[in-house]
């Protein structure tokens, strides 16, 4: 099958995957949208959210649509590294007497792992995942096991709950490829959501792909063509979020202590390549970067005492920053 065919199969999966989706889970489509690109662009996503707006529910099912091995793990202030990835118990042969470790693998050996209100464990706790989530592999008791691909994880935090809970370090941040803001339904999909909870069993759903076809279609994102003007512009973007850049705006500078780092700009062209094919398109733009901009910069967007003294957040200076980017082809 050559790539444009598999342009076609990955937009008609998308289509497929949104209606199955959309059995269980009411409203959210931008929610959903940001969701798929990350997932065929191999990028792990943040949800934040207050509790009760089926996060979990959104995530479970996709990985039942998409027949993954799905695990939740409820982040507490006494979890443990190894309560994540796993732990070696002494094992006693009873024929021989001969005793051996043997390795007992954790949660986050599966497809998709939810790591539920992340924020609640310590950094050590949190820090479980980085090997993860970079490299799809785990290292304990000095041994290397490697993941199943797909993997990903999808971690949620809820934003006004802050007792009890520990501030992700930005080098965990960084890992997300999207931090994707779920908010409240309108008043007709929360009197949906009403119907459909208090009536009985959730609806099944059809399985859309199976593990081998997720894998082809996130191999084929990176083969799609992006041209030179529009990774410069996505190289710009990420770089005038840096308050010490040359090219930053004066409002950059009077706000933000720390900018997005190169990771962000791979992020904003893999998502733009991400969302071309899931629209049926074989090439991204600078409105594909654009749209992404968002969910990608927010949270490596750090603000400073002066913003939150004037009640500017990350998300309001992403916004304006891209207004004001300019590309190249929009010069006169």
């Amino acid at each position: 099958m050559d790539d444009v065919e598999l342009v076609r199969e990955m937009s008609a999966a998308t289509r497929a995957i949104e209606t199955e989706l959309g059995k269980r889970i009411v409203g959210q489509r931008e929610v959903v949208d940001q969701l798929l690109i990350a997932m065929f662009a191999r990028g792990h996503c943040l949800f934040v959210g207050v509790p009760g707006l089926a996060k979990t529910l959104l995530i479970n099912t996709l990985a039942d649509v998409l027949s993954l091995r799905f695990n939740r793990i409820q982040f507490t202030p006494d979890l443990m590294p190894s309560d994540i990835t796993g732990t070696d118990v002494l094992e006693q042969d009873q024929a021989t007497g001969q005793r051996s470790f043997r390795f007992i693998r954790g949660p986050i050996f599966c497809n998709v792992l939810l790591a539920d209100e992340i924020n609640r464990t310590p950094p050590k706790t949190q820090a479980a995942l980085l090997q993860s989530m970079q490299e799809l592999q785990v290292t304990a008791g000095g041994r290397t096991h490697v993941l199943e691909p797909p993997y990903l994880v999808f971690a949620t935090q809820n934003p006004i709950e802050q007792e009890g809970t520990y501030p992700l370090p930005e080098a965990q941040l960084d890992r997300f490829m999207f931090q994707i803001e779920v908010g409240y339904p309108s008043v007709e999909e929360e009197r949906e959501i009403v119907r459909r909870t208090t009536a009985g069993a959730m609806p099944p759903v059809r399985k859309v792909l199976d593990p081998e076809r997720i894998l082809a279609l996130q191999e084929l994102v990176p083969r799609v063509p992006v041209p030179d003007h529009v990774v410069d512009f996505a190289v710009d973007l990420a770089r005038r979020t840096r308050p010490k850049e040359q090219g930053a705006p004066p409002w950059v500078k009077d706000h933000v202590s720390w900018g997005a780092g190169p990771r962000a700009s791979q992020f904003l062209v893999l998502a733009a390549k991400a969302r071309a094919v899931i629209e049926g398109r074989f090439a991204a733009t600078i409105g594909d970067v654009r749209t992404m901009a968002l969910p990608v910069l927010r949270h490596r967007v750090i603000t400073n005492f002066h913003a939150e003294a004037s009640g500017v957040t990350a998300g309001e200076l992403v916004r304006r920053l891209v207004d004001e980017t300019r590309s190249k082809l929009d010069e006169p």
